[in-house]
C-alpha cells in the first residue's frame, strides 16, 4: 500500500484526513487528498428565468468554499512528515462516482472515514466510484476506531465468490503479516456446486502458500443475518479488521431487499476493507 486516498468537502473536518495520514506514516505511503463540493442542481420549470441568479450565485459561494477547503487541507498537509498531493472537483451529482473511481485507480487503497461515513449524497458516491470504477479495495473506518494495516487479528467473510475472492487476493499483503487470520463461512453449501467437499479448504490452502495463518471456521446463521454472524465472530475473535468481498448481488437488489454490503456500510461495526 504506497498510496492511499481519501475524499473529503468543505462540510467536513479533518478527521479521515488525519487518519489516512496515520495510515501513511506506518507504511511509507503517498497520501491523496480529493476535494469535492457537489454542484448546486441549474433551476427547472416555470420559475428557471427568475431563480437563474440565486443558482449562480450559490454556484460561486461553492466555489469559494471549495477553494478555502483546498487551501486549508493543503496547509495541513504541509506540516505533515508524509508526502502527500491535493486535488479538487466541483462535479455534478450524477458524474461524481466516476470522478473519485477515475482518481481512485492510482491509489492502493480508498479511505472513507467517520466524517463521510455519516451519511449523505457523498458518502454513497464516494463508495461507489471506489468500489465500481477503480478495481482497488475500499477501507472504511467507523468512529472510534482505530485502522491498522498491520492487524493482529483478522476475520474474513469467505463464501467463494468472485468478490470474495478479489477481496482476499487485495488484502494478502496484509493477511499474511497477522496473527490469525479466521476464514468464516456462514451456512456452507458442501458439494462442487457449492463451496467443495470441504467447505473452506481450498481458500485456505490458497491462504497458507502465501504464509497466512489461517482458521477456518464455520458457522450456521440459526436464522440470523450474515451480517450479524460476520459482526458477531469479529467481536468474539477480537479482530481489528474485517475482510470482505462487496456487492456479490446488485446494488438494486441490495437497496430493495438489503443485503451484507448494505448493512456493513450503513453499520461498520470495525475497520472493513471491502473489494470486488
Amino acid at each position: 500500500m504506497k498510496t492511499i486516498l481519501t475524499v473529503t468537502s468543505p462540510d467536513l473536518d479533518d478527521t479521515d484526513l488525519k487518519l489516512a495520514a496515520t495510515l501513511c506514516e506506518e507504511h511509507g505511503a503517498h497520501l491523496a487528498v480529493l476535494v469535492v463540493k457537489l454542484a448546486a442542481a441549474p433551476p427547472i420549470g416555470g420559475y428557471a428565468a427568475i431563480v437563474s441568479d440565486a443558482w449562480l450565485q450559490e454556484r460561486e459561494a461553492d466555489k469559494a468554499s471549495l477553494k478555502e477547503r483546498t487551501a486549508a487541507v493543503s496547509d495541513l498537509l504541509a506540516t505533515l512528515s508524509i508526502s502527500a498531493d491535493v486535488s479538487s472537483d466541483y462535479p455534478e451529482e450524477p458524474w461524481v462516482d466516476d470522478i473519485v473511481g477515475r482518481r481512485a485507480r492510482y491509489a492502493d487503497l480508498t479511505l472513507v472515514g467517520p466524517q463521510l461515513l455519516r451519511g449523505g449524497i457523498l458518502k454513497s458516491k464516494v463508495i461507489a466510484g471506489a468500489l465500481f470504477s477503480s478495481g482497488k479495495p475500499l477501507l472504511l473506518v467507523p468512529r472510534g476506531s482505530s485502522p491498522t494495516l498491520r492487524p493482529r487479528r483478522v476475520v474474513v467473510g469467505w463464501d467463494s465468490s468472485l468478490e470474495a475472492s478479489n477481496a482476499v487476493a487485495s488484502a494478502l499483503d496484509i493477511l499474511s503479516t497477522a496473527e490469525d487470520v479466521r476464514l468464516l463461512l456462514v451456512d456452507p453449501v458442501e458439494g462442487e456446486s457449492g463451496q467443495g467437499a470441504e467447505p473452506g479448504a481450498d481458500a485456505a490452502a490458497y491462504l497458507a502458500r502465501h504464509g497466512v495463518r489461517v482458521t477456518v471456521d464455520r458457522r450456521p446463521s440459526q436464522g440470523r443475518s450474515i451480517a450479524a454472524v460476520l459482526r458477531q465472530h469479529a467481536v468474539d475473535t477480537a479482530a481489528e479488521l474485517l475482510v470482505i468481498g462487496a456487492y456479490g448481488h446488485s446494488r438494486l437488489e441490495e437497496r430493495i431487499f438489503g443485503g451484507v454490503t448494505k448493512s456493513m456500510i450503513d453499520e461498520p461495526p470495525l475497520p472493513i476493507l471491502m473489494a470486488r
